[in-house]
């Protein structure tokens, strides 16, 4: 079945004949006319800005326990260890399996693990230990829920509104997650400490299981099944067949090696140490860059990609990762807050040209194991960047491990970048409709 008859089959295609709305006005809002589509943007919003509350409260309340930057990284390690593992797996069940129920589930876990994280952490009885191992259960529900994510939306929308739909889940990300999620998670830990801050995140995510469930269910794109050891085997060969998409798995793999760590671990510190600032501070900083982040996908979904998706997402993810060599300059928060609009909107934009991409150009009974793939591959080294980082701030200090990683992440994509367009890759371009 090609994608244009699976378009006409999809339910959320009904009523495509309708008078001009706001939404048909709207380049970037016309995907919300699909009712699937809007339950489906809507409940993921709800948890992004759990996720945006859990930023804050986990990173001080980690520090409450162990006052190490080593405990933080401990934790970030026991959150992406499992999705490391887990990732083939997980892309496999989503081109098997009823992707929708597949996020509900995860949903669920990771509902369940925060709410016992709140509850230990209101009643004192909290241990870094415990953290731990409810964070790596999160982790297992993220590893489910990313590639399965990525391969329901081109059933629930058109081709021609994939750049739309993914720069609508791009702006409620920076929006959720780095906006009004880390300026609540701030508030709330002021207000009723990390524990409360918790207890709220885990009922978005319960929030977000109820909207997924309102959606109309989506057939698996592969009801016949082989061994899956062949199946995994033959979504690496399409990947390994393909240079534009190889290439850029290793390029994300350096870049993420470079900076995450440094970024995840280190800037909270550097807000609290050196900085001046506090959970509001540091909830500042995520907030103007969730800011940025909303304006380039709102540009991207309106005036949709400025140029081929390929040469746009490394130009992009090159300008974030050069961005951040500023939260290590900075001397005052403002000038942090300055970098982190930068950083998330260069990320923002490469983002949604390169989710774009691989929506359209991937098959949809492959797409589950190629995004987990993308995710795999593309995370393989965040463990090593965030084990590294502790000691390499310890040898070198703080600011220059930002700089450093900054500057060498936005090298390397930029290398990446010039030896794709000498070998013709980088003029690649997402088909907008049917052939």
């Amino acid at each position: 079945m090609n994608r244009r008859e699976e378009e006409m089959q999809c339910p959320s295609s009904a009523g495509a004949d309708r008078p001009p709305t706001l939404g048909s006005r709207l380049r970037l809002l016309a995907p919300l006319r699909r009712r699937d589509f809007a339950l489906l943007w809507t409940g993921t919003a709800l948890s992004l800005a759990g996720d945006g509350i859990y930023a804050v409260a986990i990173a001080w309340q980690v520090y409450e326990l162990s006052g190490a930057a080593t405990a933080l990284a401990a934790v970030g390690l026991a959150w992406t260890l499992p999705q490391v593992v887990l990732f083939l797996s997980a892309g496999l069940a989503a081109d098997r399996r009823d992707r929708r129920r597949l996020l509900i589930a995860a949903d669920l876990v990771r509902a369940a693990a925060i709410a016992v994280l709140g509850v230990l952490a209101l009643t004192g009885a909290l241990q870094l230990w415990m953290v731990l191992a409810a964070v790596a259960a999160y982790g297992v529900a993220e590893a489910f829920y990313a590639p399965a994510f990525m391969a329901l939306v081109p059933q629930v929308v058109a081709r021609d509104e994939l750049v739309a739909a993914n720069a609508l889940e791009h702006s409620a990300r920076p929006l959720a997650l780095r906006l009004a999620g880390p300026a609540l998670g701030g508030a709330l830990v002021a207000g009723v400490g990390a524990g409360g801050a918790l207890l709220v995140d885990a009922a978005t995510f319960a929030a977000c299981a109820l909207a997924i469930a309102l959606m109309r269910p989506v057939a698996a794109p592969s009801p016949r099944r082989r061994a899956w050891r062949a199946e995994l085997r033959e979504g690496a060969r399409y990947v390994r067949e393909r240079a534009w998409l190889w290439t850029t798995l290793a390029a994300a793999a350096i870049g993420l090696l470079g900076f995450y760590g440094p970024v995840t671990v280190l800037l909270p510190w550097l807000v609290k140490h050196e900085l001046g600032g506090g959970a509001d501070g540091f909830g500042l900083i995520l907030a103007a860059g969730g800011a940025g982040a909303v304006a380039a996908a709102v540009a991207v979904g309106q005036a949709g990609l400025p140029g081929p998706p390929l040469r746009v997402a490394y130009v992009s993810w090159a300008i974030g990762a050069f961005a951040i060599a500023g939260y290590g300059l900075a001397d005052t928060l403002w000038q942090a807050v300055a970098a982190s609009v930068a950083v998330q909107a260069g990320m923002a934009v490469g983002a949604i040209a390169w989710g774009s991409l691989l929506q359209d150009a991937v098959p949809a009974k492959l797409l589950g194991r190629v995004s987990s793939l993308d995710w795999l591959l593309s995370s393989a080294l965040v463990p090593v960047s965030l084990a590294l980082t502790a000691p390499a701030a310890a040898a070198f200090g703080a600011r220059a491990v930002l700089i450093g990683a900054g500057a060498l992440s936005g090298i390397a994509l930029t290398a990446l970048a010039v030896v794709l367009r000498r070998q013709g890759q980088a003029t690649l371009s997402v088909r907008f409709t049917s052939p």
